[in-house]
């Protein structure tokens, strides 16, 4: 059905994590100006608040967002699906084939609107329309554009220093004694290091996306993704420093140490060299020797991208572009410590319809620069490095977009940026003085997270024009992230099956090696029910699963008592009470989270205890101004100017908002309905 619209174009700037309690705080306090335009020249509620679907993580929501369907409907219920084959595993759940409600952007090319989806994580990859209005930009993973698909060679941190003997290279090092510091056990480390795969190794090679179960047991808190997220792995290099010999020309006093890129495959020579002032002040990177220009020079302090050379990955040649930044560079040339990003083959075009997009935003815009994902707990990488590569990151995605929109003529824009929830995985669990975290300051990291808000105000200002040109803004996100008030208990985590106190409770019973230890893997002869995933619990049935223990006749009776033991159970710190609400999957349909896609007992976190996101109601706060919360702001053609509105806006209600302003049909399955009272003109 087509209806009469009053605005011909709408662009969806999606901001990941993007929570409105700390937005409206810096707001009020002057600190993002651009945010403020927007939200004057158009509405909003007074606390900015978009009630968000359950669970409250990145997949579901998105696809929410798109479809006005609720989880429970669109069947993308966590970050992962649970396994069809496994009781005990997991899928990744970045799959449109997945999803089971039809997208706005399908539902808009079919009515001959030009759509383009940027990097949406929820449902969009791979296009599930072959309309020819259509175009779509990655959506396998969350981080940035292309990252799933075409990182070769992983972030690193070069040491090079006159006490170190030899050329080390430890890959994807999670240690908090390899941050920012020279590393005597190197050798040690290495060996450890063998034949061991970490996540990012799975994460960013492309392969997560292949459909294959895959197992996690969260057993103790060191399992969970509270710590998980935040020691993102890099590779460390160290390296001797030295009187530069046989080069072609190194200048008078220059000092060599080696790089080394592909996985350790390839060394690259670099000279530390000095300025006017006699002073070292800058490295210079060769492909070898024998050249006498360098592939980049770098001054200290200064982060320098799109530098293209080659890579090797699993006996292929690439050519990859990455960024560089010296760190630190001592004055008389004793020690430099040197960061590299991650590289991308600057070829694949992958995931990219039609391909043509790839080479029309290269071309006009540059190459797609690799975000910044070391940070965690040192104060100085994120200052230097995780920050500053997500700016450069958020400023290539706001050229890219607005050239796209200015050459391709798009009707509609569903667009995705990842850097404040890419922060806060690592770092907002710092913004609270605890004693896990006794060597941070929490002020320190609550600048931190105004500094990617500031950043994401810098990276939204890039689209205000479009309020003078006949277009609808909405600003909205998937959740916020919140500050947590302690650490979270060893149940519901969204990664796999978690078995911290479903084994305390006796529900679930692990095998056991020669000593007594649980090991990974659970004794189905013994187990009656396990946690998998945020917020679910499945019975073990007999007949559902081939080692089902529990009679389908004592199904009720057991959820009952599960669910009473879930509240009873107490936290062994605090004496307090851990789950907030526990009800059957039939009583989960009041929240839109029931069905094949879900447990049989849905339940989630008190609040105070929950993770960043992902386990708890939408409505959490936590400390430092924070919220679980989603934001929604729109403005532009058809938007009321300078206005609040108190109706409570869903995640459901965004996609018919947009179909209701653009004179296009509902999506099929959409649950949602337009947020009207924001309209200029009666609906």
């Amino acid at each position: 059905m087509n209806r009469g619209s009053t605005s011909e174009k709408v662009i969806v700037l999606g901001i990941d994590g993007m929570d409105p309690r700390i937005t409206k705080k810096l707001v009020d306090e002057g600190k993002l100006p651009n945010i403020r335009a927007f939200i004057e020249r158009g509405s909003a509620r007074e606390d900015l608040v978009l009630m968000g679907a359950i669970p409250t993580v990145t997949p579901p929501c998105w696809t929410t967002l798109a479809t006005g369907a609720y989880p429970g409907t669109h069947g993308i219920t966590d970050f992962w699906r649970q396994s069809r084959k496994n009781l005990d595993a997991v899928t990744y759940n970045l799959n449109s084939q997945f999803c089971e409600a039809e997208p706005l952007w399908n539902t808009a090319a079919a009515a001959g609107k030009k759509t383009l989806v940027w990097h949406w994580p929820g449902s969009s990859w791979p296009p599930t329309s072959d309309s020819p209005n259509l175009h779509v930009v990655d959506g396998t993973q969350p981080e940035s554009v292309n990252m799933a698909v075409a990182c070769i060679d992983w972030e690193r941190i070069v040491v090079a220093n006159e006490d170190v003997q030899e050329v080390v290279f430890v890959p994807k090092m999670e240690r908090a004694q390899g941050m920012g510091c020279i590393i005597t056990d190197l050798n040690d480390l290495l060996g450890e290091k063998e034949n061991q795969e970490t996540s990012a190794d799975l994460w960013f090679s492309g392969e997560i996306t292949d459909g294959r179960d895959m197992k996690t047991y969260i057993m103790t808190y060191e399992d969970t993704e509270l710590y998980v997220g935040c020691r993102i792995a890099y590779d460390v290099v160290n390296s001797p420093l030295k009187e530069a010999v046989n080069w072609a020309d190194a200048p008078e006093g220059a000092k060599e140490f080696t790089v080394l890129t592909s996985d350790g495959l390839l060394r690259r020579p670099a000279l530390i060299l000095k300025g006017e002032d006699g002073t070292y002040d800058r490295v210079a990177l060769y492909r070898s020797k024998k050249d006498t220009q360098p592939l980049v020079v770098v001054k200290r302090g200064e982060m320098i991208g799109d530098i293209v050379d080659t890579i090797q990955k699993d006996e292929k040649t690439y050519q990859g572009s990455r960024a560089f930044k010296v760190l630190e560079l001592a004055e008389d040339g004793s020690e430099v410590r040197f960061w590299m990003s991650a590289a991308l083959d600057i070829a694949n075009d992958d995931i990219w319809s039609p391909p043509s997009l790839y080479q029309q935003v290269i071309q006009n815009v540059g190459l797609v620069p690799p975000v910044g994902l070391v940070g965690g707990e040192n104060p100085e990488l994120i200052e230097h490095a995780f920050i500053p590569a997500w700016e450069i990151y958020c400023q290539w995605q706001a050229r890219a977009l607005n050239h796209l929109i200015a050459e391709n003529q798009y009707d509609l824009v569903f667009s995705h940026l990842h850097n404040v929830d890419c922060g806060g995985h690592q770092l907002w669990h710092c913004a609270k003085n605890q004693p896990e975290w006794a060597h941070t300051d929490e002020k320190q990291y609550q600048g931190f997270i105004e500094e990617f808000y500031r950043q994401t105000d810098r990276y939204l200002g890039q689209f205000l024009h479009y309020l003078d040109e006949n277009y609808t803004v909405l600003i909205v996100s998937d959740h916020g992230l919140i500050v947590g008030e302690g650490i979270p208990p060893v149940l519901g985590d969204s990664s796999g099956v978690t078995t911290g106190v479903m084994e305390e409770l006796g529900y679930t019973v692990l095998e056991k090696d020669e000593n007594g230890e649980s090991l990974r893997n659970v004794d189905w002869s013994k187990t009656k029910a396990i946690n998998s995933r945020a917020h679910w619990i499945y019975l073990n049935l007999k007949g559902r699963y081939e080692h089902g223990i529990v009679d389908p006749a004592e199904k009720y009776a057991l959820e009952e008592q599960i669910i009473d033991d879930l509240y009873n159970y107490r936290d062994p710190k605090t004496g307090k009470r851990i789950v907030s609400i526990a009800m059957r999957d039939k009583e989960a349909a009041i929240l839109g989270v029931n069905g094949k896609d879900c447990g049989d007992i849905f339940f989630c976190i008190e609040e105070g205890f929950s993770r960043v996101h992902g386990d708890s109601l939408p409505t959490y706060w936590g400390y430092a101004n924070t919220s679980v919360s989603p934001v929604f702001i729109a403005a532009g053609q058809g938007i009321k100017q300078g206005y609040q509105t108190e109706r409570v806006i869903r995640q459901v209600d965004v996609a018919p908002t947009i179909a209701a302003l653009m004179g296009i049909g509902f999506p099929r399955e959409c649950e949602g309905a337009p947020v009207y009272q924001i309209f200029k003109e009666a609906f």
